[in-house]
């Protein structure tokens, strides 16, 4: 058994770059599987035939946004690696800008060089993890379809060697489905949602490259409440600063009523029905899975959260009595004689 686990410690190890991309499969497993058994076993298709169909389904439906945002930002970065001393000073002027408008000093301009020249050399790091995520993705695909092919025989072999009693195997497999929609659908969902309701303000009252910052909303939405204002109100301040008084005054307004609200409406609508996630576990786990696996950890994370939640409440249900359970009567023990 030491050396079983090991081999298996060795093997996870090595294959931590990896990591995020067999996630990634074992998530979209669960969430296809019903309609992948519905293809084999009740319309009688082939496994191959439907296990491929399933990968060209997700290969666009992942591929389409991967593809969005490198478009948006590769060429900005590619900006950036030209020239960037040209970017720094701009940035550094914008920013020197809008602290003598408001009369303040948020950050003086020593640290702030300091900063931005940190950033600079950030940049390649950025684009070696979109070589990961990248590689994550074709290897999610390639997990995902032998996933598919073999998923009777997976779970049955799993189910007999999950040490737990058999209705705490059901509940195991119930609450990880559940889980896996409120937080691989659900989340991601409402960003996209408040990404695009971001985006149409930012049209609305003339923000340049809106597509962009909408782009950068949407990331930041995975962060309940205060996630997009992260976005929004540096671009507010900065529209007053240069003039534009009416399109300021007329974002904030949109930002507050529509764009704040749609989080709240999508979230007592959207992760309700699918799976009530509270925004305290999103939070850490957003946090935590950044940490663990960069971008897709996004998703993850709240994933990793909410089922250290279920195992504790599997845990209790395997190890512990039950509350309502009648204790024995302490003094009729007290009061027994003892067995000669």
């Amino acid at each position: 058994m030491l050396l079983i686990i090991l081999l298996i410690y060795l093997s996870i190890r090595e294959l931590q770059l990896f990591l995020p991309g067999v996630l990634g499969a074992i998530t979209l497993y669960i969430l296809s599987r019903a309609s992948y058994f519905q293809l084999v076993y009740n319309r009688k298709w082939k496994k191959g035939r439907a296990a491929f169909l399933f990968i060209v389904y997700y290969l666009l439906l992942l591929g389409i946004p991967v593809f969005a945002a490198i478009t948006l930002i590769s060429p900005k970065v590619s900006d950036v690696l030209s020239d960037p001393t040209a970017v720094i000073n701009s940035i550094k002027q914008a920013v020197l800008q809008v602290q003598g408008r408001l009369g303040i000093t948020i950050v003086t301009e020593k640290s702030l060089s300091n900063s931005l020249d940190q950033t600079i050399t950030f940049i390649p790091s950025l684009l070696n993890s979109t070589l990961n995520l990248l590689s994550n993705l074709i290897t999610m695909l390639f997990f995902l379809y032998y996933l598919l092919y073999h998923g009777k025989e997976v779970e049955m072999t799993l189910f007999k060697i999950i040490p737990l009693k058999d209705a705490n195997t059901a509940i195991l497999a119930s609450e990880t489905k559940k889980m896996v929609k409120a937080n691989a659908i659900g989340i991601p969902l409402i960003s996209i949602i408040q990404g695009l309701v971001a985006t149409l303000g930012y049209f609305i009252f003339g923000v340049k490259e809106f597509p962009l910052w909408g782009f950068f909303t949407g990331v930041f939405a995975f962060f309940p409440v205060v996630g997009t204002m992260v976005v929004w109100v540096p671009l507010v301040i900065y529209m007053y600063v240069s003039g534009e008084t009416w399109n300021a005054t007329g974002l904030l307004l949109y930002s507050l009523i529509v764009t704040g609200n749609i989080d709240y409406i999508a979230r007592i609508t959207i992760m309700r029905k699918m799976g009530n996630v509270h925004p305290v576990i999103t939070v850490l786990g957003v946090l935590i899975g950044l940490g663990l696996f960069g971008f897709i950890g996004l998703i993850f994370g709240p994933l990793l959260v909410s089922y250290i939640i279920v195992l504790f409440r599997i845990y209790m249900n395997e190890f512990t009595t039950p509350l309502d359970e009648k204790k024995p009567d302490e003094s009729a023990v007290v009061n027994k004689e003892p067995v000669s």
